[in-house]
Formats: C-alpha cells, sequence, structure tokens
C-alpha cells in the first residue's frame, strides 16, 4: 500500500511539472508540486544521466508537453492556426491549456473548450471570427470521432403508414452537429483547400450549416435560416408535422430583400434530402421505433 501511494505522489508531482508553465526549474519549485516531492527530492525518484542531472532530464518532458498539446490542437484547428498564425496559434495554446489542461487518457477532447476560450480570454484578434471558426473546426472533429450509427432504410420507411407521418419523430445520426454561425468560416475553410478562392472578408454574415459523417467522410450541408430551423425542431425530436407547421407560421415581419416563408413542399422537400442523405438514424411513431432506414423520396 505504501508503494502504491508513493508512486501515485510522484505521478501527480510528475504531472504538476511537465504542466507548468514556467521553466522547469520554476516548475519543481511551484507550489502544486511542492505537494507532491520537495526540489531537493527531485534525485530520490530521477536519475542522472551522463550528461543530464535529474531536474534536466524532467526538463525534457516539460518542454515538450506544450509542444505536444499544440500539435494536437492544431490537429483539429488547422483553420484556426492559419488564421492567427504560428506564434498568435502558439500562445493561445499556452494559455489555453492552463485553463485546460488534459485530463483524459486520450487527447480527443482536450480542444473541446477551445472555441469559448478563443471568444472570451481577450487580446485575440478577430475574436467572434476565432470562436466561429473554431466552432466549425470543433463539430467538424466530433463528426469524424462519433460512433456509427446506420441511416434510415427504404425498407423502414415502407413501414410508417402514411397517416403516421404527422406524428413521427426522427433521431439523427450520432455523427451530426448542426451551427448557427456569425461569420463566413465555412468558406474561409473551404478557400485553405482550394487555392483558386480567395479568403472571405471577416465581415458578420449569419449563415447556417449541418455537419455531418457519412460513408467515413464528413460533409457540411449549408442551410438557409428556415431549414435550419426545421432540421433543429426534427432534431430536437419535434414531431414532423408540428415542426412543418412551426417553419410555416413563424413570427417576425420579412425584411425587405429577404427570401418569403417556405412553402411547404419546399419544406417536406428539404425533409427528403436530409433523410435520403443520411441525417436520421431512427423514427418514432406512437412509441414504435423503426431504425435504420432512408425515406423514400415516392413515400414523403
Amino acid at each position: 500500500m505504501a508503494a502504491e501511494t508513493s508512486l501515485h505522489r510522484v505521478q501527480r508531482w510528475m504531472q504538476a511539472v511537465v504542466v507548468h508553465p514556467g521553466t522547469v526549474e520554476e516548475a519543481v519549485a511551484a507550489p502544486a508540486a511542492r505537494e507532491g516531492l520537495a526540489p531537493a527530492g527531485v534525485d530520490q525518484v530521477v536519475r542522472p544521466s551522463a550528461t543530464l542531472t535529474p531536474v534536466e532530464r524532467v526538463g525534457i518532458y516539460h518542454g515538450m508537453y506544450l509542444l505536444r498539446m499544440e500539435e494536437a490542437l492544431a490537429a483539429d484547428y488547422p483553420g484556426l492556426k492559419h488564421f492567427l498564425g504560428e506564434e498568435a496559434f502558439r500562445e493561445l495554446v499556452r494559455g489555453y491549456v492552463q485553463v485546460h489542461p488534459s485530463r483524459h487518457f486520450s487527447l480527443n477532447p482536450l480542444g473541446d473548450h477551445l472555441p469559448e476560450y478563443a471568444r472570451d480570454a481577450g487580446g485575440l484578434r478577430s475574436a467572434g471570427f476565432c470562436h466561429d471558426l473554431a466552432r466549425l473546426e470543433l463539430a467538424i472533429t466530433q463528426v469524424f470521432d462519433a460512433p456509427e450509427t446506420p441511416a434510415l432504410s427504404p425498407e423502414a420507411v415502407a413501414a410508417v403508414p402514411a397517416e403516421a407521418w404527422e406524428d413521427a419523430r426522427l433521431t439523427p445520426i450520432a455523427a451530426f452537429r448542426l451551427l448557427s454561425l456569425q461569420y463566413p468560416v465555412g468558406a474561409y475553410l473551404d478557400s485553405l483547400s482550394d487555392a483558386s478562392q480567395r479568403h472571405p472578408p471577416r465581415r458578420r454574415k449569419n449563415n447556417w450549416v449541418a455537419v455531418y459523417r457519412r460513408e467515413y467522410a464528413v460533409r457540411r450541408l449549408d442551410l438557409t435560416r428556415p431549414a435550419h430551423r426545421l432540421l433543429a425542431d426534427l432534431a430536437a425530436g419535434r414531431p414532423l408535422g408540428e415542426a412543418v407547421r412551426a417553419a410555416l407560421g413563424r413570427p417576425g415581419r420579412p425584411r425587405p430583400g429577404s427570401r418569403p416563408r417556405p412553402r411547404q413542399d419546399e419544406l417536406f422537400g428539404w425533409f427528403r434530402e436530409w433523410a435520403q442523405g443520411g441525417l436520421f438514424a431512427a423514427v418514432r411513431t406512437d412509441g414504435v421505433g423503426l431504425e435504420g432506414f432512408e425515406p423514400s423520396t415516392s413515400r414523403l
């Protein structure tokens, strides 16, 4: 038991030293590290090498920590890194991992709080644009890592009576995210992968997007505001008929130059497109669930 307790103390000490933002000497002397091991006791748990002292050996891990965190976050946020540049992105990561250090055996969730941090940390240029860009890249990462769930099949759709669609509730696939954005960050990401495209201006422009995975590829579907509202209602489990009526009767006076309210056939056209695109995993009618189907355009 004593050996286990000692090992636990050393592990906590090592973590405190590695994640400290200062030099390794400052890290070893920091209060969090001293709780596990006094600075004078480092040579009791770390042997010197032929060329390095115990503290210098620990410094190798200390120096690599930030680089590893930056590498992991750059993989999830390549657009944000490109926008900010190498040095500004490194400083963003340095501050972020102090507030949200890695606490999971996997680095996959490391960047889950980066969008909010980019918005609220202060001192970041175009913080609103960075916030939206990070939100979109986080959605792409989460969709990429989400478990596979089969999409709706024509056979299951055929089993739903026509009169039952009014009260049908749909469940989206796990690899699905829906976003409302204030900046054209999707166009910015597109411009990075296509050298012929110019970077779009960073002026505010409301836009809506669904991010999902199908056939092992992450896809992005640009939406109108009414389409986003309808899809959000369906993804939240609102009955199909109720969601359509809500979309048709949304309050609010149309602004000059804005699109007219969608027609009912347009709404059902969107629904068919989303279902055939594999955005839904299950449908429930009167408490009975049917899974693994893709609606056929002849029935809906």
